[in-house]
């Protein structure tokens, strides 16, 4: 018969299945949780390796995530793949965008980011190209809720794209995308746009030089101010920057008091002003996965573990929708994409 003990650590339960470094996080028992799925099935995934999940709200209320997917990262028959969630199940993913060039030229898909804007179509943008330094960006747009695509477009040289984490809204309607590049170093920079067919390019923020920063997530308050927290490559710790101009300028970067391990983050600003993250909660490695809550992006407090056994859980993604609830998905062992569904009230 199985052995189980119960203990809690850091207010999460925890469940000993019985096996060498089996202690894990029951989700179900701690606050705030309402719900946690794979997308697809292991035994059913229709590819051998997938990262870099996105997710979504139409303004019509449905719920589409993203992903690229193929025989592993940076092989050329990635692709983009979608899924939506249809009567509370996910419909079978299919491949929406590849980067085939020609009969004989297929390149690699990257990073996809869904985006829902306050008019037009659900935007999706995700990268093309042998390799993050040498990728371009693209989009496709939806006008049903992400069934069907069309209008690829390759976006003009300048202009990456959200490089990872979903653009923001100003109440003025300019649209800011939050992105990076890796040909001069690791540098962030925004990208602005009203209509999503002309561009301002704001940054580089950095130099590549003094903090390799990249994939930066934006979160938003009340007095106008802008923060935008960003991956490190070798600081160990998440790298900050504010605006207090509506992303105009930025201020020069420094580290926050959350470590990172060289991987991706996403945070969103929820309704009540709090501030949301999901990060790896570790310098090294990409497990465990955890939920931060702060009300000044200063001072953070970790509320929630997703996840803490050995493996890969990395490059979250969070909305939160309109019913108040909070979804994020992300690469579960690079071989399925998870989402996890919060109720923020109770964290």
């Amino acid at each position: 018969m199985k052995r189980e003990c119960w203990m809690m650590l850091f207010g999460a339960a925890l469940v000993f299945n019985g096996t060498k470094d089996a202690w894990s996080a029951d989700l179900s028992k701690q606050a705030g949780w309402v719900k946690q799925e794979l997308i697809f099935a292991l035994e059913n995934r229709p590819t051998p390796g997938c990262h870099a999940s996105t997710i979504e709200q139409t303004r019509d209320g449905q719920i589409v995530a993203a992903w690229f997917a193929g025989a592993d990262e940076g092989e050329e028959d990635v692709g983009i793949w979608v899924s939506r969630l249809e009567e509370g199940r996910w419909s079978r993913p299919v491949e929406v965008a590849n980067g085939v060039m020609s009969v004989q030229k297929r390149y690699p898909c990257w990073n996809p980011v869904l985006f829902q804007p306050q008019e037009g179509p659900l935007v999706l943008f995700f990268k093309v190209g042998p390799s993050p330094d040498g990728w371009w960006g693209a989009s496709i747009v939806s006008d049903d809720g992400g069934r069907t695509w069309r209008d690829r477009k390759r976006l003009a040289p300048e202009v990456m794209g959200p490089i990872k984490n979903k653009p923001v809204q100003l109440a003025d309607g300019r649209i800011l995308c939050p992105s990076s590049s890796e040909h001069q170093g690791w540098q962030t920079h925004v990208e602005i746009t009203r209509d999503l067919k002309s561009w301002e390019v704001i940054g580089p923020l950095n130099n590549g030089k003094d903090i390799g920063v990249i994939q930066p997530t934006l979160l938003t308050y009340p007095d106008g101010r802008l923060q935008m927290l960003c991956r490190t490559r070798r600081a160990r710790h998440i790298a900050q920057t504010w605006s207090d101009d509506g992303g105009r300028t930025w201020s020069r970067f420094t580290l926050s008091t959350l470590p990172n391990p060289n991987s991706g983050i996403d945070g969103v600003t929820l309704k009540d002003g709090r501030q949301l993250l999901v990060f790896n909660n570790t310098p090294r490695g990409r497990t465990p996965l955890n939920v931060a809550i702060s009300s000044d992006g200063k001072q953070w407090d970790v509320v929630l573990t997703l996840e803490d056994t050995p493996g890969e859980y990395s490059y979250p993604a969070v909305i939160q929708t309109a019913d108040g609830l909070v979804h994020t998905t992300y690469t579960h062992h690079r071989k399925s994409i998870k989402r996890v569904v919060l109720d923020p009230g109770k964290l």
